[in-house]
């Protein structure tokens, strides 16, 4: 019952101390902090990117100023989610 009761404080204490955003706030390698790659990804949101991502997925062509949009989303959505900005 003893080893039971340490296992479980260690798996306890193992998860207490594991790397979260909590409120420390996450620079990444671009210089940009979590906050501001998701207000960018909410900008391109409401411009209807993720959109225009389906579209061409499904083999519609996209003008220049598009694509950069998309090209543009896709890198801050995986910054995003590479740097664990949605813990």
């Amino acid at each position: 019952m003893t080893a039971l009761t340490i296992a479980g404080c260690l798996v306890v204490a193992g998860c207490a101390g594991g790397e979260t955003s909590g409120d420390r706030p996450r620079v990444t390698a671009s210089g940009k902090g979590c906050q501001d790659l998701r207000r960018e990804i909410n900008r391109l949101d409401a411009r209807g990117v993720p959109g225009l991502i389906e579209a061409e997925k499904a083999g519609k062509k996209l003008s220049a100023a598009r694509r950069a949009d998309v090209d543009l989303y896709n890198r801050l959505l995986g910054e995003y989610l590479g740097n664990r900005c949605h813990l």
